[in-house]
Parts: structure tokens; sequence; C-alpha cells
């Protein structure tokens, strides 16, 4: 027969092994442990007593040291090909965890899936939730109480890391019409927060040169299908009576596409449409002609994100600076291509 007694810290035992014993959240567990605020006595003796049996080391969570952060991801972003965006934030929260000594999980998410239960799993102590979320998923993120960081995504009430995707997309649009052009397409994409403000500074650079907004040159890409539906999209444009001389699109992917179905159809870039993107993955340097996109820190979205994480007193939304970086593809320049700063809203 063992000798240990219950009361004997068991290194195995974890803070999601207790919530379940508890029948409470984690969030719970730790204000409990940590002596917090905001519970019940009878919550807070219930749980002491099953962190008592179950042998867990409340020094672990006393201390308040941070040692597992879970990258969560949506799973329409991973798909065989990675994501060419995602994929440098997750460099940049993997060099952050590494110089701070924290261990890094990769978790990946859809609509119907266990949350709780796999969290639990991780035994993560907090998670950066990348890119978007439906708000039944983010929901039940919220649900777990851990402390919760938003890289490329925005929701009430939780702090994020974000691009100045107004100011960059201010940048984009005046970058085309300073180059004489006026009739400037917007090829948009799925309804998330970083697009929707892609938009709006594409649409309050045309309010503030004087050029009016035709409705037929603001077209979508089809979500489900990203290639295919920068083609349709593209293709819509080429056929309007009065087509654009200029796209600008919500990231490189759908920018280069167009570009390639201009090109098939016999059109010069950039002498019969201009082209901008917005991001600067890798393959944006290596079209032909090369692509004037907006230069996002990607790294740095990461970097930061774990930072917040670890800095639970700074509960704000940040965002990073867009670069323009003029290339072939817009055929101009621009006196002073550098970061984008946010327009002043209309009224």
């Amino acid at each position: 027969m063992s000798s240990r007694s219950p009361t004997s810290a068991r290194s195995g035992v974890t803070i999601q092994d207790v919530a379940l014993a508890a029948g409470v959240s984690i969030g719970t567990v730790s204000r409990a442990l940590r002596q917090q605020a905001g519970l019940s006595e009878t919550t807070r003796g219930q749980v002491l007593r099953v962190a008592h049996d179950l042998g867990y080391d409340t020094a672990k969570v006393r201390a308040g040291k941070f040692r597992r952060v879970s990258f969560v991801l949506h799973r329409q972003h991973t798909g065989a090909g990675g994501n060419l965006f995602y994929s440098h934030v997750l460099h940049g929260v993997e060099d952050e965890c590494r110089a701070r000594g924290l261990t890094l999980h990769f978790t990946s998410l859809d609509t119907g899936d266990d949350v709780a239960g796999l969290m639990r799993r991780n035994g993560t102590d907090g998670l950066l939730c990348v890119g978007f979320f439906e708000d039944e998923l983010l929901a039940q993120l919220r649900a777990l109480e851990l402390p919760l960081v938003l890289v490329d995504h925005l929701a009430p009430g939780l702090p994020s890391v974000n691009s100045d995707n107004v100011g960059g997309a201010h940048r984009a649009t005046t970058h085309l019409l300073q180059t004489g052009r006026r009739r400037v397409a917007f090829i948009g994409g799925p309804d998330h927060h970083s697009i929707c403000g892609r938009w709006l500074g594409y649409r309050q650079a045309l309010y503030d040169a004087g050029v009016p907004a035709d409705p037929a040159l603001d077209v979508r890409r089809d979500p489900l299908d990203s290639e295919a539906g920068a083609a349709g999209a593209m293709r819509k444009l080429l056929a309007l009576a009065q087509p654009p001389d200029a796209v600008f699109a919500f990231n490189d992917s759908t920018a280069i596409e167009a570009m390639r179905v201009c090109q098939e159809a016999g059109l010069s870039v950039p002498d019969d449409l201009a082209f901008v993107g917005f991001d600067d993955v890798d393959a944006a340097a290596q079209t032909h002609p090369p692509l004037t996109t907006l230069r996002v820190d990607k790294e740095a979205l990461g970097v930061r994100g774990v930072q917040m994480l670890l800095d639970r007193s700074a509960q704000s939304n940040i965002e990073l600076p867009a670069e323009l970086i003029v290339r072939a593809s817009s055929g101009g320049t621009v006196a002073h291509a550098g970061h984008a700063r946010s327009p002043r809203a209309s009224r």
C-alpha cells in the first residue's frame, strides 16, 4: 500500500483536472487558489477541497507562473498549403515563447469541437487566438476564463493586436489615385474585422480625393474558394462597360490571382491596370511585375500577442503600422512610402 497522503503534491495533476473534478471553470479554480475576490465561500471551499484531495501542487498557481501557451487557429486557415500570413505570425509567437521559456502548443478549432475538453488536455495557461472565429467558438473560448489575446481579430472586452488596416488601405488607394487612376476597384473577401477595415480605408481615400465611389467597382471574392473566387471577381470587373484602371485587393494572394487573369486576357500591368495588395507575403515580390503592397510585420503581431498575454494589466487594443512598398505593379512612386496613418473619419 502506498504511503502517499492525499495532500502530497502530484506533478501530473493539472488545474484542468481540478476544474473538471470540481465541476467549475478553469478560471474559477485559478481565482480560488489565488484567494482572489469574486467567488462565494462555498465555491472557494469546494475547489480547495478538490485540489487537496487530488494532490494538486497549489504553489504553481500561487506563483502565477505562465508555462504553456496555446496558439489557436480556425481550421479554415489550416489547409494543406498552410496560410501565408498566419505561418509568419506563428514564427513570431514561437520566437517569443522560446525567449521567455514558455512551451507552445498549436491547436486548430472548428464549430462543433469540444473546446473545453481540448484545452483541458493541452493544459494551457493562456490562449493566443489568431484570425477569425465565429461568435459561437469565441464564446466557448471566453468561457474557459483563461487569459486570452486576439491577433488579427477584434471583439468587445478582449485585448487584441492588429495591423493598421484602415490606414494601410487609405495609403494604398491614395497611392493609386496619385498615379492618375480614377476607377479604382476594391476586391474584398470574407466578413472579417481586418477586411472590413481595409474596405473602410479604401472608401475614405476616395472620399478624401473627391472621387465618387462606384458600387460596380466594389466586388467580393468567393470566401470558400480563394483562387477561383479572386479570378471570378476580376472577370466581373473586366466585363463592366467601364472597367477599372486600378485594383486594390484586400490581400496579396487575391491581387496576384486577379493580376494573372488580366494578363491572360491580354492586358498589360500596370499600363492597362495597376494593382496593389496587402500583407507583403513572400510571393508578392516574385510576381511579374512585382506587386505593390502594404507590408505588415507579421512576426511582430505574434510577438506582441505573447507579450500582451503575459502582461495581463495591459488590457488594450493595439495596432501595428502598415508600410507601403511600391513596386512595378502600380506603375508609379510616391514621395514618402512609409507607415500608413489612419485617416480622420468623415462625418
